[in-house]
């Protein structure tokens, strides 16, 4: 459970980084300015939105245990890898509008549509595929995703200018890259 947390947390805090998703938290916040709601708009949509991914994936291994998925999961971690390294861009035309529902409702309806295919959902889906642990993933992936969107809630902008994201996303994408090896070889009994 731990590995399972741990292992979920960091890959999706380093993954979030310079993804759409992030550059939709910079939006809002400058739209609304009210990082609270924001923030727990989304918490709110995370958790919804990765317990079914985590569920789906658990699932799915459930059901379709055997090595050819363990390999399957293993190569998805390596295209997740090499996905990583696209950086994401979001037009200002793409974010939605300060409505009527405030920055909370916005919030967690925009944060929850865009995740959707998102590569930390199908992250998200592949970690509980590979950990069979839905609330362990959907917790690490959350705080993961806390992570690296509450500071971009608070400091947007100036944050992305500092961090470097190349350097950030390569990270991320060996992190990823390095997980598919790591359960490819385990599936084939190396380790």
């Amino acid at each position: 459970m731990f590995e399972a947390f741990t292992t979920s947390t960091a890959i999706v805090a380093l993954a979030e980084i310079g993804d759409k998703t992030q550059l939709l938290a910079i939006i809002l916040a400058t739209r609304f300015k009210r990082p609270l709601p924001i923030v727990l708009g989304i918490l709110a949509a995370t958790l919804a939105n990765h317990f079914l991914a985590a569920l789906l994936g658990a699932t799915a291994a459930a059901y379709l245990d055997g090595q050819w998925f363990r390999f399957a999961v293993a190569i998805g971690f390596v295209a997740m890898g090499l996905w990583t390294l696209v950086p994401d861009k979001m037009d200002e035309d793409e974010a939605p509008k300060p409505s009527r529902y405030g920055a909370f409702l916005t919030t967690l309806v925009a944060f929850f549509i865009v995740e959707m295919g998102d590569k930390t959902q199908i992250a998200t889906i592949a970690l509980g595929a590979r950990f069979n642990d839905a609330l362990a993933v959907t917790a690490g992936t959350t705080l993961g995703m806390m992570i690296a969107n509450v500071p971009a809630v608070f400091f947007g902008s100036e944050l992305i200018k500092r961090v470097p994201l190349d350097v950030v996303r390569m990270i991320a994408a060996a992190l990823l890259v390095a997980t598919g090896v790591w359960l490819f070889v385990q599936t084939l009994g190396i380790w």
